[in-house]
């Protein structure tokens, strides 16, 4: 199987609260059949699983996009963005944290996408379960399976936290209307997501022919976030504070993130090489796992990445009509900042960052946040500035541009293309990358007390960036756009308080835009914190955020949608916060 030309076979199933999954099958028109005989042999597998992986590029949706982009629009690092409140109405809303609705539709909407999902996996292990399970490839291909449902139960945690777990084969109609959403505690609920992956890595292999198939390294990657998150224990039922931080969960995330797994895996030369579209940079040294797309593979705009169709900016000259969401904040240009030291400045009193200004900054800012006064996509024919042209909402949403998510104009038609004039590209999305798991293991060494080795990881990823001041497609901005660069390593010795901090820090400048910020606030227990000193500095600059408020023990998760809620029979509880 080539998952870079995913075939969609129709294979579709129910979501969680259908009045009846009975019969479902019976109202699809297939593409193709198998017999019940063919279904069970290990040659015909790919045919049954391909509607599994086909989902990861099919049921989401730029609107709910399953890199959750849309949903960390409410950390520290982003802004909603397009053309004003109406616009994206709802995830305004969200980003306030202040009149959210449980009938708002981008809850039931994600919910309902996931679960689609989770659908096509779990019919997939049913068939699998069907077949001869001593033989290598239904062992691999239900791996994979367990891999991807792993991924599903992970994404609608990190959103809603109490959720129900599609985790059984061949669920009648029954068990689905009798799910329960606490049917698990917290901590129980994410046992469950590490059981599917234990499992998967027990048998996942180190290389995969097919680069869309899970390897056994992305497994242990994705055992060490889960085992990070649930370190962070969060069991009290009327709360989501961060009660205990458990220590052997901590060991875990040493134990799936050593450097023997990972063999072959470290780190580009340059960040950006991780997203480009070329053939030569995708599923590149750092992509430990990515979700595939592609392009001429004959359907009508191939199975291109739409799920980041709404962030395009209003290129002049190539598409004017460009959406404009998931802006930088200005948060988080200034984090980019450093000192005399070359270390992140902590400076309240320090003012904005502008290029042509005086201050120092890591050179990570410009492969991340197209800055007014250097070229979009790093191509000078497109230079960024304060206008109309870079901010649809002129100027309320600052004029700061993703680049992580976006591909050069340039390549118009080649791999990045207009569908019903907005623009998709062929780019994969990395779930999983090298520079993740040096910091998962950097924080459960600095949170076990052992600094010095969490220092030492710290600055391997730092070394990267201290190279992209000569070599790297930002190298050039310094004598160019007058930028000035200065980064360092950290020496010293550190307490583990001031060691935590310096792993979120590195954190938030390695990982920016890749929407892990407001999770992370989260899992840490600094959202209430953090969100709020955000809110009350940017609310000063930018008016949209005037009244914003983040309440703790309720806006760290999404309400249970109300649809769903009331579909449940009883059976499902709603969140904390009173909604």
């Amino acid at each position: 199987m080539n998952t870079k030309n995913i075939l969609y076979i129709g294979l579709v199933c129910c979501g969680l609260t259908l009045s009846s999954c009975s019969s479902f099958l019976d109202d699809q028109v297939p593409q193709g059949t198998l017999t019940q005989d063919e279904v069970k042999d290990p040659k015909y597998v790919d045919n049954v699983i391909l509607s599994a992986y086909a989902g990861l590029v099919t049921i989401e949706d730029m609107n709910s996009s399953f890199s959750l982009w849309n949903y960390d629009t409410r950390s520290d690092d982003a802004y909603v963005g397009g053309a004003d409140d109406n616009d994206g109405g709802e995830f305004h809303v969200m980003e306030k944290a202040k009149g959210i609705m449980t009938t708002d539709w981008p809850y039931s909407d994600i919910w309902n996408r996931f679960y689609k999902y989770l659908s096509r996996v779990s019919l997939s292990l049913d068939m699998l379960s069907e077949a001869d399970q001593g033989n290598t490839t239904i062992q691999q291909r239900t791996a994979e399976m367990k891999f991807l449902r792993a991924y599903g139960h992970f994404q609608l945690k990190r959103l809603f936290k109490n959720i129900p777990f599609v985790n059984r084969l061949h669920m009648t109609e029954d068990d689905y209307n009798n799910l329960s959403n606490t049917e698990y505690t917290n901590d129980q609920a994410w046992q469950q997501i590490i059981n599917d992956l234990e499992d998967a890595y027990k048998v996942l292999p180190v290389t995969q022919a097919d680069k869309g198939r899970p390897t056994k390294a992305a497994a242990a990657a994705f055992l060490a976030k889960v085992y990070l998150y649930k370190a962070y224990h969060q069991d009290d039922t009327k709360s989501h504070k961060v009660t205990s931080i458990n220590e052997a969960e901590l060991k875990k995330v040493i134990e799936y993130t050593d450097p023997s797994i990972y063999s072959g895996y470290g780190l580009e030369s340059d960040l950006h090489n991780n997203f480009r579209p070329e053939e030569q940079f995708e599923n590149g040294k750092e992509a430990i796992w990515s979700i595939q797309y592609s392009k001429n593979d004959g359907t009508t705009y191939g199975n291109l990445n739409f799920a980041y169709r709404l962030i395009v900016p209003c290129v002049q000259g190539t598409l004017d009509s460009g959406c404009d969401f998931y802006k930088p904040s200005i948060n988080l240009v200034n984090a980019y900042r450093t000192n005399a030291d070359g270390l992140p400045l902590v400076d309240a009193n320090a003012a904005d960052y502008e290029v042509g200004s005086s201050q120092t900054v890591d050179p990570r800012l410009f492969e991340t946040v197209g800055v007014p006064g250097t070229p979009y996509m790093f191509n000078d024919n497109f230079m960024m500035s304060k206008t109309k042209n870079w901010g649809r909402g002129n100027g309320d949403y600052g004029y700061n541009v993703s680049l992580k998510h976006n591909v050069d104009p340039a390549l118009l038609d080649i791999y990045l293309f207009n569908a019903d004039n907005q623009l998709a590209s062929s780019m994969n999305r990395i779930v999983f990358r090298y520079a993740d798991v040096l910091l998962m293991r950097a924080e459960a060494y600095a949170q076990l007390g052992q600094t010095g080795q969490a220092i030492d990881l710290v600055n391997q990823v730092r070394d990267r960036a201290i190279g992209l001041v000569n070599a790297s497609i930002v190298s050039r901005y310094a004598s160019k756009f007058n930028v000035h660069y200065a980064i360092k390593r950290y020496n010293g010795t550190y307490s583990k308080e001031e060691a935590i901090n310096i792993v979120k820090t590195e954190r938030r400048l390695e990982l920016a835009m890749e929407s892990e910020r407001f999770f992370d606030l989260v899992r840490w227990g600094d959202a209430a914190q953090v969100i709020n000193k955000f809110y009350n500095e940017e609310s000063k600059k930018l008016k949209f955020l005037s009244g914003a408020q983040f309440t703790a023990d309720k806006n760290e998760y999404l309400p249970i949608p109300d649809k769903q809620y009331s579909a449940s029979n009883g059976h499902y509880t709603q969140n904390i916060g009173n909604w």
